[in-house]
């Protein structure tokens, strides 16, 4: 035989109750050999718990919600049972709301709410559930009888969690349930003292009364019906990737369910575990699926199982130099609790005996402090130990499995996963038979934690990368198009699902929980609020997701104003934005430090080459221990094509206009030929290679003459520029006539950088550069007789956007 039980939430509304209906109609039909437990309608429990403290607090405003809950009673025989066969079921519930009537009223008489009083009220969500389902498949001919769990669940009188009684309840099931012709319909969550005082089982108690009839009767099965497929490896409320766990082993399911796992009142388990019989937890809107079996005997090849996680906790620390090898220090610690009736969640101790932390419910840390320092006042005033310090705002999070013991490394991937997404966790404790690990940290990243270890331990094939973007002109909205063709290949063969949270621009901004649509993002970003920076910043921030990227693809100074909040909440940074690295060398460095100590990355290679491999190429140089003695570069696309084209055929002012119809240029090219934009770029390069340098100190030759620069708007450069073609040609004339090119050349040599046109010949590298590629030369210890030579497009929106996409798979490598 099997016991059904049918919790809240399959008996939340009348869609609902017809699936369970249908369920136990196919159900009795082919096997009637079955014992069901009811829970109350969805909701009705906190209902009957607002009206008790109503009652109490208020006039008559219960009165309003007692109608509510007997509308909504009714509604149900309306709904099922045929009118001609209604009286009998309506007659036993308006019976039930009466004597709930009268408990009300007498707690609103007597302003005042015992347990006991509670207990009573509270049963009757469960006995009017079960009044109501026996009417309704009686009125299917389905045979049924109403049991009243009284007579079967004995228990103290400790009301609210009321203890079971185990002889008698066992004797009382068997004698009642045994050999029954109809179907036993029982209430759950209720018992009985030996007094005949109403008594509750605390929260899931009506899991435990259909174990303990199950163990009580030697049932093959329980099936736990519910609103989900199992038992789940994460609460998908807050992690939503989380799928159901196939099957899981007493110890697992009980470590789950005591670190917030939901489905299974840890006392329901006992009597099932004792008794070998397996636990069914099942959907009732997905009832061909085979949910959750929880019992013996359930091997798993996975290390981790489950992570679970309580959150709103407190944390308190007890320390002192008093405590080191005195003996019975915590027997005394724990009594005073205990005394108190304080339930320990979590404990760890330093293994030098200076301190010990613990975790119990937020309410009851003061009665803890005060029941400890009351038992150690004179270790307290001696000086020998320290006041009792208390952190609330905490969560725990449990990340659990048998296999954890046999599998080296799980410790390792927990910290690594939490440290790369900036989770501190602030205590520790793991039992000798490493079932689980557990860990304290802020209440804050509790969601973050969970969805970077559930990434960690189950989705490991598969990365997440959330990416915010600033700034969609050509760089930015390239940038988005090239992550719009590559997501699904990125997703199929490199198994990095990249997920765009956000995005903004100078007028609008979007976030949002769920990715953004790269197809779709004009018309989603149109349709958002107006831009506010700091608003875009925080929120991002506020949403605390792991593995996040965030994309600087503007040139504002603004934004890199937010770079060291950013990297400081653990968010990796990507740029082509040079301002933050070119700027004060103190800023530099500082970024750089944050990342390392935030343990994420910052990376710009789009700052110097585009998407050429230089800045990372010069690091590995360096990592590896290379010494770099000489950069050459040509690191400006516009003056690389000037100056590659300047070979007699055409006047220098009308390789200009070439250069600017072609794109090649800013709209004023005097924004690319003054240099500058080279001289940040070799700056760069300079600091890469761990020089202290400041941007005053790169020497830098603007080539314009000064009639150029001054000239006013762009036709005015042009028409001064023209006049300008002689000294132009005089140069080229020079170096041609030593068989010498011209090129605007980046150097950096003996700790100076220089900016400056230059002269070379054919020996050189740059002599045969064509187009407006770049090009850098390293020479090293290593490549000395051969420098090393870095070629290509040196800019572009696609090349540049590359780049910066480049860096953003590179941080989903290093997060993974």
């Amino acid at each position: 035989m099997k016991v059904l039980k049918f919790g809240g939430s399959t008996l939340t509304g009348i869609q609902q109750i017809e699936r369970v209906l249908l369920r136990l109609e196919k159900t009795i039909q082919s096997d009637s050999d079955i014992v069901l437990i009811l829970s109350a309608f969805g909701g009705v429990t906190d209902q009957l718990m607002q009206l008790s403290q109503s009652a109490v607090n208020s006039d008559d405003a219960y009165l309003q919600t007692l109608e509510v809950i007997q509308k909504r009673h009714i509604e149900v025989i309306q709904a099922f049972i045929p009118e001609s066969k209604q009286k009998d079921t309506i007659n036993d519930t308006e019976s039930l709301l009466s004597a709930l009537k009268d408990a009300i009223h007498g707690v609103h008489l007597l302003k005042e709410l015992s347990p006991k009083s509670l207990d009573l009220i509270l049963s009757f969500g469960e006995r009017l559930a079960s009044v109501i389902l026996v009417g309704c498949l009686s009125a299917r001919s389905i045979p049924v009888e109403l049991i009243d769990p009284r007579t079967l669940i004995a228990t103290d009188d400790q009301f609210g969690k009321a203890k079971i009684e185990w002889e008698s309840t066992i004797s009382n099931v068997q004698k009642q349930l045994s050999g029954k012709t109809k179907v036993p319909i029982v209430p759950g969550f209720i018992g009985m003292t030996s007094k005949g005082e109403i008594t509750t089982l605390g929260r899931g108690g009506s899991d435990y009364t259909a174990t303990l009839i199950g163990a009580a009767l030697k049932a093959e099965a329980v099936e736990i019906w519910t609103d989900v497929d199992g038992i789940m490896t994460a609460d998908p409320k807050k992690v939503a990737k989380a799928f159901p766990i196939d099957h899981l082993s007493w110890d697992e399911a009980m470590e789950l369910s005591h670190f917030g796992a939901k489905l299974i009142f840890p006392p329901a388990m006992i009597p099932a575990a004792q008794h070998n019989i397996p636990i069914y937890i099942r959907n009732i809107f997905h009832a061909d699926f085979k949910g959750t079996i929880v019992g013996s005997g359930l091997d798993s090849d996975q290390p981790v199982r489950g992570i679970s996680s309580i959150d709103q906790t407190a944390l308190l620390s007890v320390q002192g130099s008093g405590m080191m090898g005195v003996v019975g220090i915590a027997k005394r610690l724990f009594g005073a609790l205990a005394k108190n009736a304080i339930n320990v969640i979590l404990i760890t101790q330093a293994s030098s005996e200076h301190s010990i932390c613990f975790a119990i419910a937020p309410n009851q840390a003061d009665a803890a402090k005060k029941a400890i320092e009351e038992e150690f006042a004179f270790e307290i005033s001696a000086g020998h130990m320290d006041r009792v310090n208390v952190e609330t705002g905490v969560s725990i999070v449990a990340v659990v499995g048998e296999n954890m013991r046999r599998t080296p490394g799980i410790a390792s991937r927990l910290f690594q996963a939490l440290a790369k997404n900036g989770v501190n966790v602030q205590a520790i404790a793991q039992g000798s038979s490493e079932l689980n690990i557990s860990v304290v940290i802020a209440d804050e990243d509790e969601a973050k934690a969970l969805n970077a270890l559930h990434e960690a331990f189950f989705l490991s094939d598969t990365k997440s990368l959330h990416v915010f973007i600033i700034g969609t002109g050509l760089i930015g909205s390239t940038l988005l198009k090239q992550m719009g063709n590559q997501q699904s290949k990125l997703r199929s063969e490199k198994a990095l699902d990249i997920r765009l949270m956000g995005i903004g621009d100078i007028d609008h901004m979007i976030l949002d929980s769920t990715p953004i649509d790269t197809g779709n993002w004009q018309n989603i970003l149109k349709n958002g609020p107006r831009m506010d920076l700091h608003a875009y910043i925080t929120k991002m921030l506020n949403m605390n997701l792991p593995n996040t990227v965030f994309a600087d693809c503007t040139g504002s100074a603004d934004v890199v104003d937010y770079y060291k909040q950013i990297l400081s909440a653990s968010i990796s940074i990507v740029t082509p934005n040079k301002i933050a690295n070119s700027g004060p060398y103190s800023r530099y460095k500082d970024l750089r430090d944050t990342a390392a100590q935030k343990g994420v990355k910052f990376l710009y290679e789009a700052n110097v080459g585009a998407g050429l491999p230089v800045i990372s190429t010069l690091n590995d140089l360096v990592s590896s221990g290379d010494t770099i003695v000489k950069i050459e570069a040509i690191l400006s696309g516009t003056l690389s094509y000037i100056f590659n084209s300047f070979t007699g055929e055409k006047k220098f002012s009308d390789i200009v206009k070439e250069a600017k119809a072609k794109g090649l240029s800013e709209p004023d090219p005097r924004d690319d030929m003054n240099g500058l934009d080279v001289a940040r770029k070799i700056l760069i390069l300079a600091r890469e290679t761990g020089l202290i340098l400041e941007s005053e100190q790169v020497r830098l030759e603007n080539i314009l003459p000064e009639s150029c620069q001054k000239a006013g708007d762009v036709k005015s450069f042009f028409q001064a520029l023209e006049k300008a073609d002689p000294q132009f040609a005089k140069k080229r004339d020079k170096a041609a006539g030593q068989d010498q090119v011209l090129r605007y050349i980046a150097t950096l040599e003996n700790g100076q950088a220089t900016v400056s046109l230059k002269a070379i010949d054919k020996s050189h590298p740059f002599y045969a550069l064509t187009g407006s590629d770049n090009m850098v030369v390293l020479t090293t210890e290593r490549y000395h007789e051969l420098p090393l030579v870095i070629k290509g497009p040196g800019a572009g929106a696609e090349v540049t956007a590359a780049g910066v996409f480049a860096d953003i798979i590179r941080i989903a490598n290093y997060l993974s």
